[in-house]
């Protein structure tokens, strides 16, 4: 029937029977990825903490006592991991917090009780790290055994795999939450 609304699919509803708003979500997202950005660069907070040093000082250990038994890693100083033929800096946008970021934002910007979001937030913050560390390492392997394939692997295919990774993450959270 013509001008009958329709019902509102379950997984759009919210516990207060509200629709959810792709739009609210959106400037939602927006505003708290340009909050956190600006916060994370701003001066003032970098003295107190730097997160993002914090953040890569913790990456590049793990992912050096990753590749330590494959006999690839010479030394570590601050963000480079030096191995065998190769040297890795790891930055912002190779340590995971960006795609991290990105995950945690869509979660807090999602329509959800606190204590789910909370839940998806720990869990995906420990899936992102280990695929994280995990990708680097397979960045080293392959920059050491196959020095032709890096450039293209590591661009191409490993910055893209973590971005993809946070998106398939929050629709898993998404459909947990709605089926609750």
């Amino acid at each position: 029937m013509k001008g009958k609304p329709r019902g509102i699919p379950r997984a759009c509803k919210r516990k207060t029977g509200k629709r959810f708003s792709g739009l609210r979500f959106l400037v939602t997202y927006v505003l708290l990825m340009a909050g956190l950005a600006l916060a994370m660069s701003f001066e003032p907070v970098k003295r107190v903490i730097d997160i993002n040093g914090v953040y890569t000082d913790l990456v590049v250990k793990a992912t050096a006592h990753l590749l330590r038994p494959f006999g690839l890693v010479r030394d570590v100083q601050g963000s480079v991991i030096h191995l065998n033929g190769i040297s890795l800096d790891v930055r912002f946008g190779c340590n995971g917090l960006e795609a991290f970021l990105i995950y945690m934002v869509a979660i807090l910007a999602f329509p959800a009780q606190w204590r789910k979001k909370l839940w998806g937030i720990v869990v995906g913050f420990f899936v992102i790290q280990l695929l994280n560390v995990l990708r680097i390492a397979v960045l080293g392997y392959c920059g050491v055994h196959f020095p032709g394939f890096f450039h293209v692997f590591h661009i191409y295919v490993a910055q893209g795999i973590m971005i993809a990774v946070a998106f398939a993450l929050f629709l898993i959270w998404i459909t947990n939450v709605a089926k609750e």
